[in-house]
């Protein structure tokens, strides 16, 4: 894959080649999701052309450094874009050279905190509503009412709708962990209906030639919907399980239970959802009007 892709390139020589080559085949042994096996290829790449002509011995924490300094200063690219470059060298050096990490151990960028768009619970209905084909209201419909990843929801096979518990098996998740979350009753009747006329074999949506149907496409009808229902905010497809999450919420759903649906490692991720959650915070009541009374 990126082998072929960048072997032909005027800033890669044997070493660098070889380098690529090893780390694709590491990647793919520790079974790394294809989303972050393709985001660590392009990152080291991107490194590589800054290193070049440099022998790889050579690098370095101040390479790195000096790398990533240019990243910000000069490329101004995004905080996210800089830790997904420095997770990939890290990759490389630790996972595939077996280097101590102290040798490139250095500060990373902070991301800063900002909060997850959310959809009301009208804006979601609207959003589906305005989906009119079978498929895709199905996919839609999945992925709001189980807070699935995209990556999640293209990834379910027919096997992992469990309708006698009325459960979701979301295998291989976020680093490769599988969980169990909510089959919500309605959208099970969607899924029969869909199901009925789709006749899927493996993959529960598939695309062409019965592959996965894929992640491109399922932005592409999450926009063309959010266009016609006219939803003028900003949100993606992952706003749906930002939205799923802060409606449990709201409806008094443990945000342990929350942690748990959506695969979070710690709780401090799924708490931030309580400062969305604007039903919550119009039913306090400020202890002035309470002493008031």
């Amino acid at each position: 894959m990126y082998l072929s892709r960048y072997q032909h390139n005027s800033y890669t020589t044997k070493e660098y080649r070889l380098a690529i080559a090893v780390m694709q085949d590491v990647l793919r042994r520790k079974n790394y999701s294809l989303n972050t096996q393709q985001s660590y290829m392009h990152m080291f790449t991107l490194f590589l052309k800054y290193m070049y002509p440099q022998p790889m011995h050579t690098i370095n924490s101040s390479i790195i450094k000096e790398y990533h300094t240019k990243l910000v200063t000069q490329d101004h690219k995004s905080i996210s874009f800089q830790n997904q470059s420095i997770n990939a060298i890290k990759f490389y050096l630790e996972k595939v050279l077996k280097q101590p990490s102290e040798h490139y151990d250095f500060e990373r960028p902070k991301k800063p905190k900002r909060l997850p768009s959310v959809l009301s619970t009208k804006q979601i209905l609207d959003l589906l509503d305005a989906t009119t084909n079978l498929k895709h209201k199905a996919i839609l419909t999945l992925i709001y009412s189980a807070g699935l990843r995209i990556s999640e929801c293209v990834n379910l096979q027919i096997k992992d709708i469990d309708s006698d518990t009325m459960r979701i098996w979301v295998r291989n998740g976020k680093g490769q962990k599988d969980r169990i979350t909510l089959l919500s009753v309605d959208a099970l009747f969607l899924l029969r209906n869909y199901y009925k006329h789709y006749t899927p074999k493996k993959w529960l949506f598939e695309g062409v030639k019965g592959k996965q149907y894929s992640a491109s496409s399922i932005r592409s009808v999450f926009n063309k919907s959010k266009r016609i229902a006219k939803i003028t905010m900003p949100a993606t497809v992952h706003t749906l399980r930002h939205s799923f999450a802060t409606h449990l919420l709201e409806n008094g759903t443990n945000l342990r239970y929350i942690q748990k649906l959506l695969g979070h490692n710690s709780s401090k991720t799924t708490e931030i959802y309580t400062h969305v959650a604007s039903d919550m915070l119009t039913n306090i009541k400020s202890p002035f009007d309470l002493i008031k009374k």
